[in-house]
């Protein structure tokens, strides 16, 4: 892919759709607030944190951020908003358009989603995540032949899971049974809770006058929409037993979600329990989850998060890296990641992260206190080291985010007698000195 791009998708995540829709990130913004905070002495919720909120206007890496937060919970509107003032600022952000793409195509404004698709298709090079999303909508417009070619080319390596079950629906409108029978047959696998895929061979069995497989085909999408039904049953019920806090009660609700080769009712039990501060019993499901569909976002996020929740900082870095690589533009994977470097005493790497979340969401003040304290920590490295140059720019960050902390200044005055800068330091200690 061009330059490294790696486009993520919300929209279209069946599997997310069907059960989890009730919490998809896993980690609420005031619970994030609180975790980060927990790993910084003399800062509370109460108080917030001293770090600046910048006054400017926001970044494009800012509404790219925010965007991504409307987009998770499927405001799409105020998404778009985001993502196109992202655009306005720097027109060259493939991820952006991106995701501008899937918010109009959610909206219903195909017009649009396929002008930004198309922009991308050349800007990438057919990127297949574009491609795929053309497909899809030459398929809502009932172009089955460019649908069909569209996802053809991109079938040997799938951007998507779902795009075999796209192309035998393609297959299956255009009239072509025998294709639609064989890629329908391949989705199954990839999509083994999917009900509509039997759904829709059952169509192509009918259409055919094989009615007793047309049948049986039927009888398997409505036990899969049964599954489906009896989790979201289930998750309530193990809700609300955990809620009433009779744990023999609600052992018994739960374990009925915990099935060990579906990483749906995995994902759920282990959110569920997360919710109610059960999070040695969480991380089991999680564990297993992860296992079964090692690339998936949210199952990543919500291991990372419940290791960071019991303190095995070296345990959840993993997990959150995997989930920052697969949506690099999401604050709180990138927040909890940061902060469990920072717990590891990975410094550097740790203020990288930071850094990132930081220009994601300028205004979560514990993000930024911790930013803080990484570029001081890197800050003193650096010029025990005699690496001026590099200290000077971590602490020039931190004055950034604290601009009247008379330690931060303290220290840039000492560092610029060392390097030779007198008039500079004497300015450094009158604002050490300033009353504040």
């Amino acid at each position: 892919m061009p330059n490294g791009t790696k486009f993520v998708v919300v929209l279209g995540e069946t599997r997310k759709q069907r059960i989890l829709r009730r919490s998809k990130n896993g980690c609420a913004a005031p619970m994030l607030a609180a975790l980060l905070v927990s790993l910084l002495p003399g800062v509370s919720l109460n108080q917030p944190a001293r770090a600046r909120v910048p006054q400017h206007q926001p970044s494009a890496e800012a509404h790219v951020g925010k965007g991504y937060e409307y987009e998770k919970d499927d405001r799409f509107a105020l998404a778009a908003g985001e993502f196109e003032a992202a655009l306005a600022l720097d027109p060259k952000l493939p991820r952006a358009r991106y995701q501008l793409g899937v918010c109009y195509y959610a909206l219903g404004r195909h017009d649009d989603a396929r002008r930004e698709f198309e922009r991308l298709r050349a800007d990438t090079r057919d990127d297949p995540s574009v491609i795929y999303f053309l497909g899809r909508l030459d398929l809502t417009e009932r172009n089955f032949e460019a649908a069909i070619r569209k996802l053809q080319s991109i079938i040997a390596q799938p951007p998507f899971p779902d795009a075999a079950y796209y192309l035998g629906s393609a297959y299956l409108e255009k009239g072509d049974l025998q294709d639609a029978e064989i890629w329908l047959k391949r989705a199954e696998p990839l999509n083994p809770s999917d009900f509509r895929v039997p759904d829709h061979l059952a169509r192509v069995y009918q259409r055919e006058g094989r009615s007793s497989e047309a049948e049986k085909e039927y009888v398997r999408s409505a036990q899969l929409r049964r599954n489906y039904d009896e989790a979201a049953a289930g998750g309530i019920a193990c809700n609300q037993e955990l809620a009433k806090a009779v744990p023999d009660q609600a052992a018994e609700e739960c374990e009925k979600l915990f099935r060990p080769d579906d990483p749906d009712r995995l994902t759920e039990l282990g959110m569920i329990y997360g919710e109610h501060g059960r999070y040695a019993q969480a991380l089991g499901p999680l564990e297993r989850a992860a296992k079964l569909d090692p690339d998936s976002y949210e199952i990543q996020h919500n291991l990372g998060l419940t290791y960071f929740r019991l303190k095995r900082y070296a345990e959840g870095r993993g997990p959150l890296e995997r989930a920052v690589a697969l949506r690099p533009d999401f604050f709180d994977s990138n927040a909890l990641l940061g902060g469990t470097l920072f717990m590891l005493g990975q410094d550097s790497e740790a203020y990288r992260v930071l850094d990132h979340a930081h220009r994601l969401n300028p205004e979560d003040g514990a993000c930024a206190e911790l930013l803080f304290k990484a570029a001081m920590i890197l800050g003193a490295k650096s010029h025990a080291h005699k690496q001026y140059s590099e200290a000077l720019k971590y602490l020039r960050a931190a004055e950034d985010l604290r601009p009247h902390d008379p330690q931060v200044h303290a220290r840039l005055a000492e560092l610029y007698d060392l390097m030779g800068d007198p008039q500079q330091a004497k300015l450094e200690r009158q604002g050490a000195a300033a009353p504040h």
